[in-house]
Formats: C-alpha cells, structure tokens, sequence
C-alpha cells in the first residue's frame, strides 16, 4: 500500500523518539492505532455502502431484462383461451347393491341407526360400584388422629 522499506521504517522510529521522546511515545503509537483503526473501519463502510448500490442497480436490470423475455414469450406464445375444453367421460355406473335379506314393507333391509329403537326395551343398568371411604389419619401409636 505505501511500500515502505525496513531502511525507511527505521528512520521513522528514530525521529519518533527524538521528536516524541521515549516518555510519551507509548501513548503516541495508541492515539495512531486508533486512528488507523478508525480509518479502516469507515473505509469498510463505505465500500459496502457502495456494494449495495451496486447489487441494487444489478437487480434493477436484471428484472428489466426479465421482464423483457416474459413480454416477448407471451407475444410469441399467447394463451389459447378459446380453445375448447375437452369433456371428461361420464362415471362409471354404480355397482347394484348386494342383497342382506328381505325388506319388509318397504323398509330398507340394514338401517344404521345411532339410538336404540322404541320396541327395543333398554338392557339393564350396569351394577354400580362404590368406591372405599378414605381412611382416617392415623398417629404413631394405631389410633386415630384428633
């Protein structure tokens, strides 16, 4: 970058120590790191402020030119909107019922039914089991607590 040689570099040093002194020179090379970092660090900003820019305008003309080919192929290939539609073929028929047994008196012979019907009498309740009161409490001695 600013291609300085050892002889160079060495000659800094030196006019560094006379002009600074030995005393306050530490302090000097600081204040300079600090400065160059700060430096290095707004160059960095504003070389990915301007890659940015750049990928914007990429973009800009990539969607220009995309937008082109889209515009050309619908020209070359328009939609056949009249076209007609060709028609499905009809379904095939159902397949007849099989026969479970005879229905009476026009009643189908199997109903799915969700509640039992009237002339059916209910089955008898299940027996209920009772659950064991808790036990009392108990203290150390078997009997019960107070």
């Amino acid at each position: 970058m600013f291609d300085i040689g050892s002889s160079e570099l060495l000659l800094i040093v030196i006019v560094a120590v006379i002009v600074i002194g030995p005393r306050d020179l530490p302090r000097a090379l600081y204040k300079v790191g600090q400065i160059v970092g700060k430096a290095r660090g707004m160059a960095r900003h504003f070389r990915t402020g301007i890659d940015a820019m750049v990928r914007e305008v990429e973009l800009e003309e990539l969607e220009k030119k995309w937008a082109e080919q889209n515009r050309r192929i619908m020209e070359d290939h328009p939609p056949e909107a009249a076209a007609p539609m060709e028609s499905l073929p009809a379904p095939a028929p159902a397949p007849a019922p099989a026969d479970d047994g005879p229905a009476v008196e026009g009643k189908p012979a199997f109903v799915a039914r969700s509640i039992p019907p009237a002339d059916v009498e209910p089955a008898a309740q299940e027996p209920v089991i009772e659950e064991p009161a808790p036990e009392e409490p108990q203290d150390r001695k078997g009997g019960a607590a107070a």
